[in-house]
């Protein structure tokens, strides 16, 4: 092993020390603090049009835009329960470079997984409640644990620079979209400002995880090869999502009394499409704090690979430009 690699450096080890104090003084508790007795009410809407792209087909009523944000709502909590069964997993195992290191690094990373637990049980939670109220047919089939394998089974730069972009975006989303949104359900908005708080000093963990991988890697044909495997995560992320966004279609198509041979149907399903490249990829890669970590650790070359493999989903993007440009800013 590296040992200058894995060795957090004095001023790093500031900034996992400021990770412990804040999620010390931020704690929270499921029932206590974020579900408090509290159920779902269809009357309001779940996911904004920011990152649903609900906006974007017009013939839907009132009604039908308000159930297209919950069932996206609902697929959206279910998402990040299932990354978060491999990114606990990846800094558990990431956490051995620092057993006999140093302990504020090792218990910062331990608090970490202790929160990511925590959040899957949330979002466990939060299906449940769900599927207690809306209409019955919703599916979510991926299984988090071959996620899990699959995602694993890449190299470790690979998944730490996944899980920076995932908690990334989930920040801006919140920041951008969900915080502002005006007629959210109460307690689906208190599900991510939670969630939000947590994360924030996650992504911090996650960079400097990630940085000291990348110091691991001593030419560029070792990096190469952890491009190649983030190119392959995220075109797996994208194999999920086209799935899913034709299950949640289907569902919402049914529920709606939709033909399946409606051109609408189709819209429906592109929409959604469009919408979960938006969501999980395409506005992870805009978010500029990711690309600085991420131009910083390839070469022009490494960066010009990752950016074609992205360009067939640079289409998925908000049609409304202001609500692009605040999810990027």
């Amino acid at each position: 092993m590296n040992t200058a690699a894995a060795t957090a450096t004095t001023p790093d080890i500031a900034r996992y020390a400021r990770t412990i104090e804040v999620s010390r003084r931020i704690r929270w508790d499921i029932d206590r603090d974020v579900i408090r007795g509290r159920t779902f009410d269809l009357a309001h809407t779940f996911l904004p049009d920011g990152l649903s792209l609900a906006d974007e087909l017009p013939f839907l009523g009132a009604a039908e835009h308000r159930f297209l944000s919950q069932v996206q709502g609902r697929t959206y909590a279910n998402m990040f329960g299932l990354v978060e069964r491999f990114i606990g997993a990846k800094m558990l195992e990431v956490s051995r470079d620092h057993w006999l290191g140093d302990q504020t690094a090792l218990e910062a990373i331990v608090r970490f997984t202790d929160e990511e637990l925590k959040h899957q049980e949330l979002f466990r939670r939060i299906e449940r409640l769900a599927g207690a109220h809306m209409p019955a047919g919703y599916r979510f089939d991926v299984s988090p644990n071959d996620v899990a394998a699959f995602v694993l089974g890449k190299c470790t730069w690979a998944v730490l620079a996944l899980t920076c972009h995932i908690e990334l975006f989930s920040q801006a989303h919140y920041r951008a979209s969900i915080e502002a949104a005006d007629g959210l359900s109460p307690l689906f908005k208190d599900v991510f400002l939670f969630h939000w708080k947590e994360e924030s000093q996650h992504a911090i963990i996650d960079e400097l995880e990630w940085e000291r991988e990348d110091a691991k890697l001593a030419t560029d044909a070792q990096r190469d090869l952890a491009v190649d495997d983030l190119i392959a995560l995220v075109g797996g992320v994208d194999g999920i999502l086209q799935g899913q966004a034709a299950a949640d279609a289907a569902y919402f198509v049914g529920v709606c009394g939709m033909a399946a041979s409606d051109e609408r149907a189709q819209q429906v399903t592109d929409t959604l499409l469009k919408a979960y490249r938006w969501q999980y990829i395409v506005s992870g890669a805009l978010e500029p704090r990711f690309r600085k970590v991420l131009a910083r650790l390839v070469n022009e070359d490494q960066l010009a690979r990752i950016q074609a493999a992205l360009a067939p989903l640079s289409y998925a993007v908000p049609t409304r430009a202001e609500a692009m440009s605040a999810m990027v800013q």
